[in-house]
């Protein structure tokens, strides 16, 4: 894919690494101010790896995966905005709504994915999801059912994804990794990770990442593909007859 891309998208990857470089840094180093204004970036510069690497027509995938990441921008960037009492509902909320989009992104590659390929492999997704509420719903109280329905997206996200290939499946599933690992520190009391800061962002954008690249190698792939040869068609005419036949 990196021969295909534009100058452009060159330019905004390197920016894109340099921000989570950055950020990574900052969540080790316990900056917060670093590491929350670096987070603001960081969708802002993916969302433009993507729309300078894709090709006009764009399309449903590419639209939705844009509107999916402009939402998780609003889910780093308005929770600092508001009070800590909201923060975090307002952040699920926004991030609920992205989750949707990618859902409604992936859907039409339903098809191609686990769901229709190898029903199996929806076991693991589902044991993860009741794994997960299960030990968030001591912790969660009224919040149950937001966070069952939350899983439930989430969980539909990863599997869809893997409808786009390897590289969107592993995306998925570690962006899965990543808000799931924001669930267990909000709702279980006993959850302890060294680093946790830096474990959901390192896990967030490269969930995300994945998604983005697999999404901008299937829009290159689509749009060089040579497009079909027309059919040729013969309109009927009638006979020509012949001089030979027209004198008898």
């Amino acid at each position: 894919m990196g021969r295909s891309l534009s100058r452009a998208a060159r330019a905004w990857v390197a920016v894109l690494a340099v921000l989570v470089l950055v950020h990574l840094i900052a969540q080790l180093a316990g900056a917060e101010a670093f590491a929350q204004v670096s987070q603001w970036l960081l969708m802002p510069a993916l969302g433009a790896v993507v729309v300078t690497a894709t090709r006009w027509p764009r399309g449903h995938l590419v639209t939705w995966v844009l509107v999916a990441l402009g939402l998780s921008w609003l889910g780093d960037l308005v929770p600092s905005l508001v009070g800590d009492d909201a923060a975090f509902l307002v952040m699920v909320g926004f991030f609920l709504l992205a989750q949707t989009a990618y859902v409604v992104a992936f859907a039409p590659a339903v098809r191609a994915s686990v769901v229709h390929r190898r029903p199996v492999l929806l076991l693991p997704y589902a044991a993860v999801l009741v794994a997960l509420v299960a030990l968030c719903a001591p912790g969660a109280g009224s919040l149950l059912v937001p966070v069952a329905v939350y899983g439930g997206v989430l969980t539909a996200m990863a599997v869809l994804s893997t409808g786009l290939g390897r590289v969107a499946a592993i995306g998925g599933a570690v962006f899965l990794v990543s808000d799931a690992l924001i669930a267990l520190e909000a709702f279980v009391p006993s959850w302890e990770l060294a680093g946790q800061g830096f474990w959901v962002m390192l896990t967030y954008v490269t969930g995300q990442g994945l998604i983005a690249a697999a999404v901008v190698s299937r829009n290159v792939a689509e749009r060089q593909a040579p497009e079909p040869a027309p059919v040729r068609t013969f309109v009927q005419r009638p006979p020509v007859r012949d001089n030979v036949v027209a004198l008898v």
